[in-house]
């Protein structure tokens, strides 16, 4: 397999000529050694997933570093937090830029070892799975938002896929671009590394078949508000250890929990986020749906089908150097509105799949997979006007339609591949 050209390179040859240092993180098997080395063929690279390097950097920190002096590479750096002091002196001492160029799977150990030791001195980088765009071979890196200027500019490079449901059930992991990579293979092997090695490491779960049991029962609520005690019913676990096991998931990179909108305007709105899977592959594994085929006319497709539209977003934004978790939201709740009867107030449950926030606009997007977009599946985004301060941009249904179109003024309907 050919090596597929990642967004993230151009950012990481600018941080290294303006930070000391850079770390690449993200879940395991998204391509972060692979990456660095592509985009730095010539630095001297080293693994702390070997045993001697690692206990090496772990006990003799000064000692690691003078044999392997920078400009460097360390990847699984996360095995040797001892390291990162050793790291800030070299920092410290030198003028240079791009000192060090830093991996790892296990962001919750890292970002606090890098806060604490690197602050200002490196530059932070999420790498997740590939993106429809990367698979695509389509180097258009803005992040996305639903108005005219962005579909735009994003139809002049747009390479629209023969079937996004083999793209959403295949995955985002650089593995499984290989042909001759078997898929179930692939991910039953990614789940049993992931439970023996991540999971021992991140928390002392004794009990690995029932969190086993407990990924099961998440993936099969992605796109879902979490509820925490559905699943400890259904696992047979308290609360707090479900709480717990989120925690973990979320930190090693396997699921993201999106936000509530915020507001006091909004008081019957859910304060509860909700359940994404990093991975659509992954989720499909766990839940069972085998091939792209019965996926597509199964019981989770329109679930999956939102967690792929969301996910895709997310890396639009990180890919671009972005935070995304101060741009996007989620809105449920219940509301008072006219019924056309009687002209009577009654209340109703409301829900805007995702609310992306730039410069003091709210869009508001509804994802279906349906074939068409309607007007009426916005029905919920004039709840957005009552916020002051913040003004409803436009909206849009994100679905499987043939092209853009508009669905009301201030509404379009736009393919899912233009994310």
């Amino acid at each position: 397999m050919n090596y597929i050209p990642r967004a993230l390179e151009d950012r990481l040859r600018k941080y290294e000529k303006t930070y000391k240092g850079l770390l690449v993180t993200g879940p395991r098997q998204v391509g972060k050694s692979t990456l660095l080395k592509k985009t730095f063929p010539h630095r001297k690279y080293v693994s702390l997933d070997d045993p001697f390097l690692e206990e090496q950097a772990r006990e003799e920190g000064g000692l690691f570093l003078t044999l392997n002096s920078p400009p460097v590479t360390i990847d699984e750096v996360q095995r040797a937090k001892e390291l990162f002091r050793y790291i800030k002196i070299k920092c410290d001492e030198s003028g240079e830029s791009g000192l060090f160029c830093l991996s790892g799977s296990q962001p919750f150990h890292l970002m606090q070892h890098v806060s604490e030791s690197l602050s200002g001195r490196i530059g932070i980088v999420e790498l997740s799975g590939l993106s429809l765009r990367e698979c695509m071979g389509d180097r258009f890196n803005r992040h996305f938002l639903p108005t005219l200027e962005y579909v735009t500019d994003r139809k002049k490079s747009l390479r629209k896929p023969e079937n996004i449901w083999e793209i959403i059930h295949r995955g985002g992991y650089p593995e499984l671009q290989k042909e001759e990579k078997e898929w179930n293979a692939f991910y039953a092997d990614y789940v049993r590394t992931y439970i023996e090695r991540d999971v021992r490491e991140l928390a002392a779960v004794q009990d690995l078949n029932a969190f086993r049991q407990f990924m099961i029962a998440a993936a099969a609520r992605t796109g879902e508000i979490l509820n925490y005690s559905s699943i400890a019913s259904e696992i047979g676990k308290d609360v707090g250890t479900v709480k717990n096991w989120i925690s973990i998931l979320e930190a090693s990179g396997i699921l993201y929990l999106l936000e509530p909108y915020t507001s006091n305007v909004l008081k019957r709105a859910t304060k509860s986020p909700k359940l994404y899977f990093r991975d659509t592959g992954l989720a499909c594994y766990l839940t069972r749906w085998l091939t792209p085929e019965t996926l597509a006319y199964g019981a989770m497709s329109g679930p999956l089908f939102e967690t792929f539209a969301v996910t895709e977003i997310l890396k639009s934004f990180a890919y671009e150097g972005l935070d995304y978790r101060h741009y996007v939201s989620h809105y449920r709740g219940r509301d008072r509105k006219k019924t056309t009867d009687d002209d009577s107030l009654r209340e109703t449950e409301s829900e805007i799949d995702l609310i992306i926030e730039e410069n003091g606009t709210l869009y508001p997007i509804e994802i279906r997979k349906n074939a068409q977009g309607k007007a009426a599946m916005t029905s919920a985004f004039p709840i957005l006007d009552r916020i002051p301060g913040k003004t409803r941009g436009m909206g849009a249904v994100l679905c499987c339609c043939p092209d853009v179109g508009i669905l009301r003024e201030n509404i379009l309907q736009i393919p899912v591949w233009y994310v």
